[in-house]
């Protein structure tokens, strides 16, 4: 197998593996909204991410500090982004937005990675890709609604939908910034840098957060889905991810993120007990179909 094919088919695997990781993140999420404030929940979140780490990371974020002092503008912003905010506005939005709007929000994000990218950096929109995204779009509205239009008729917005929409134009910023990473800093000192800047970021929202909400909400009941979307949902998923961009780019690796949706039906069949039907089975295919249209890029495409 050429070099070339081994590298994407390892970047198309591990943004399908940061993406089911996610899916796991959504569920949980959306089952802490009423025992966690937001801001509380986004902070013990990388707060363990930061913890369980440190002790793989700091040596060689101690030897790679002369790479990093340089550009750490750039990991400020890159931070702010993609840590202290992005998954800060998700579960801010969930307490006002419903399940349906989240999720037809955050496929979104796909599409303004591709005009951000268009617009910022001149990369080409083949027809082929554009085909690819009507399909795959069409696909997961299909399996969000069941299929029934009267549902997306119904769709009513909030303030939470804002808060879900500036969450996926931030996601899309935050993998763009991703892919232009300074060269010389390896992925595990850059992923521990972003982690414990944005930890820091968040801190003063969480103290201001505990003054208006006092409380201690870890406790048995909520522990083991915090350690989930510390540890998988984040150091994982954001490890997997940032591969895949680096790998892949921006682009295509978004185009990925619309399996999202698969993933979390699984999931719910699997622990919840969700029927699946045909309308899963077509909304399947239409989405597979249109990544894999529209990640066939042409020869001489800059991705």
């Amino acid at each position: 197998m050429p070099e070339k094919t081994s590298s994407l088919l390892a970047g198309y695997g591990v943004a399908l593996g940061a993406t089911a990781l996610w899916s796991g993140n959504f569920i949980v999420a959306r089952g802490l909204n009423d025992l966690i404030p937001p801001v509380s929940l986004a902070f013990y979140r990388w707060l363990t991410a930061v913890l369980v780490f440190a002790p793989f990371a700091i040596q060689g974020f101690a030897k790679d500090w002369p790479r990093v002092r340089p550009h750490i503008g750039y990991m400020a912003v890159t931070a702010f982004i993609g840590v202290t905010c992005f998954n800060t506005f998700i579960y801010i939005a969930g307490h006002t937005t419903t399940a349906m709007n989240l999720s037809l929000i955050a496929i979104t994000f796909p599409v303004f990675v591709v005009l951000i990218s268009r617009v910022l950096f001149k990369e080409v929109l083949t027809l082929k890709r554009a085909v690819g995204i009507v399909v795959v779009l069409t696909g997961v509205v299909c399996l969000i609604t069941r299929g029934e239009v009267a549902r997306l008729l119904a769709i009513r917005f909030v303030a939470g939908d804002l808060w879900m929409l500036a969450s996926a134009v931030l996601f899309a910023v935050f993998s763009i910034l991703i892919k232009h990473k300074p060269e010389g800093i390896r992925l595990y000192t850059f992923q521990f840098t972003l982690f414990f800047m944005g930890l820091i970021f968040l801190l003063p929202f969480f103290i201001w957060e505990q003054v208006r909400m006092p409380g201690l909400y870890l406790n048995r009941s909520t522990l083991p889905a915090v350690l989930y979307v510390g540890v998988f949902a984040s150091l994982c998923a954001f490890l997997l991810w940032n591969r895949a961009i680096i790998t892949l780019g921006p682009s295509r690796a978004g185009m990925i993120y619309y399996t999202m949706p698969l993933f979390s039906g699984l999931l719910a069949y699997l622990f919840l007990g969700e029927h699946i039907g045909l309308v899963h089975a077509v909304s399947a295919m239409l989405i597979l179909s249109g990544i894999v249209l529209a990640n066939q890029t042409p020869q001489g495409v800059k991705q």
